[in-house]
């Protein structure tokens, strides 16, 4: 635990930070003011001035925050007793719960530790010096434990989900690299043939042949069966042990235009191949196939109310552009994407490519994948 990392925020200290903040210190004036039953008011104006900073920091320093809200409420349960006077008790001191929640979620585990073990010193001083009784110091104990309960349940959830993507991501890399294995495999023994024949033909030359043929061959022959034996070392690594057959071979632009055929009935598939479309490598071909099934099978499961989808593959001069669209209501745009799509934007990434989903300008789902025709490293 001591060794856990922070998880990093999306968010930065923001216009909502800073509105959350003033609403807490409003809100403790408010009560410093109007209150009779606060005691020391002043010193409930500076609580609420350090639940207000805590508020503002919250989300770059977790930690920070919570020393600063719990540790200045320490300082007023220990001066109120040193005095025998009563505590200041806050209404608004309920917000210190949040701050609570946010550390659990987003601290490292230090910082869990140690901002966890200020809570609780906090909190047996505030039983030990107030007044209340037993009924309510369970009460506090049970608020406080809820709040980093929940916290730690959606950290181990989110980390989950992290760890649920890289396992998308490391599947499409190892798919990819089997694909990718059959189509350089062909080219390869293509030259590793070539060069035999080549052989035998300098071999049987005339004298007066140039010098350095055979050698040349040989040395191409070689280099063609090495490289074919490293391939065949490195997808065998990547292969799980619970997948030994053999690599399935890649797909092209007709298998895309098939899907127009796999209609459930319910769904119509509409598939438009448009522009020029010639001489794409197996690996962008194999790339736009997988992309337009993930898309029609993601349609199938979650668009409601769906009658039709539109897949149209663009051929331009530069680029090619597969655009998926479906006419139902979608998903929302606050719902995280599948694991499928997360995968295939991660083989998308390994060409060069980019790929974008979200809904339509109309209504339904569109998921646009645009392609270079010259992938990187001259694949």
């Amino acid at each position: 635990m001591w060794a856990e990392p922070a998880l990093e925020h999306p968010l930065r200290a923001g216009r909502h930070d800073l509105v959350l903040a003033a609403i807490v210190l409003a809100t403790a004036a408010l009560e410093a003011l109007l209150r009779p039953d606060v005691s020391w008011p002043v010193t409930a104006l500076a609580l609420g001035f350090a639940f207000a900073a805590a508020m503002w920091i919250r989300r770059r320093q977790p930690l920070g925050a919570v020393v600063v809200a719990f540790g200045a409420l320490l300082l007023a349960d220990l001066a109120a007793a040193v005095l025998a006077a009563a505590p200041v008790v806050l209404w608004t001191a309920t917000a210190v719960l949040f701050l609570l929640y946010t550390l659990v979620r987003w601290g490292s585990g230090r910082d869990i530790i140690l901002g966890t073990g200020l809570v609780a010193l906090e909190y047996v001083v505030a039983v030990a010096t107030g007044t209340s009784g037993l009924q309510e110091a369970v009460g506090g104990a049970a608020v406080l434990l809820l709040a980093a309960t929940v916290g730690l349940a959606v950290r181990y959830r989110a980390v989950a989900r992290a760890q649920l993507i890289e396992s998308a991501k490391l599947q499409q890399r190892e798919l990819f690299a089997r694909e990718l294995h059959d189509t350089i495999a062909h080219h390869v023994s293509a030259i590793a043939i070539q060069a035999q024949a080549g052989l035998v033909l300098a071999r049987s030359a005339p004298p007066g042949a140039p010098p350095g043929t055979s050698e040349a061959l040989k040395s191409i022959e070689r280099e063609a069966a090495l490289a074919l034996s490293e391939m065949r070392t490195m997808v065998g690594g990547l292969r799980r042990r619970s997948s030994q057959a053999t690599p399935p071979a890649g797909h092209t632009l007709t298998d895309i235009e098939n899907l127009a055929g796999a209609a459930d009935g319910r769904l119509r598939v509409d598939v438009t191949l448009r522009g020029a479309l010639t001489g794409l490598s197996p690996s962008l071909e194999s790339t736009l196939y997988r992309a337009a099934q993930e898309s029609v099978t993601n349609a199938r499961r979650h668009a409601r109310g769906a009658t039709k989808v539109a897949v149209a593959v663009t051929g331009k001069a530069s680029a090619v552009e597969l655009s998926v669209e479906d006419d139902g209501v979608g998903t929302p745009p606050s719902a995280p994407p599948g694991f499928g799509l997360v995968g295939m934007a991660e083989r998308v990434h390994l060409l060069g490519g980019e790929l974008t989903a979200g809904p339509s300008s109309g209504h339904g789902w569109h998921v646009r994948v645009v392609l270079p025709r010259k992938l990187r490293g001259g694949q």
